[in-house]
């Protein structure tokens, strides 16, 4: 039996995704139910809103920080957000979308 030597490499994006919010983590900005636009993003900035694949998961957090080809991301709740603050930053590759709709102020 063979083991892997590095983990699995995360999904391509794709041009559009379309994903609906799930959970509270980033309520009041986002609550449970609301439908997603997202494009598979050129540039992040701190502030901006994306869909990361982690663990399995299509996550949905704000942009922190950035360093070299890592991400910070937190939620905009973070009294009920899993987090950056759990799972340390990620690399850059991770990130599959960019908010475009609904349209949301950058915080940063």
């Amino acid at each position: 039996m063979t083991l892997p030597t590095s983990l699995p490499k995360p999904k391509k994006p794709k041009l559009f995704l379309l994903r609906r919010v799930m959970g509270d983590s980033m309520a009041p900005t986002l609550v449970p139910g609301r439908l997603l636009l997202a494009v598979r993003p050129r540039k992040v900035r701190a502030g901006d809103v994306v869909i990361v694949h982690h663990e399995g998961l299509d996550k949905v957090k704000r942009v922190k920080d950035i360093s070299f080809d890592k991400v910070f991301l937190a939620g905009d709740n973070p009294a009920t957000s899993t987090d950056s603050r759990d799972f340390g930053w990620l690399p850059m590759e991770h990130i599959i979308g960019k908010l475009v709709w609904p349209r949301l102020a950058r915080q940063c």
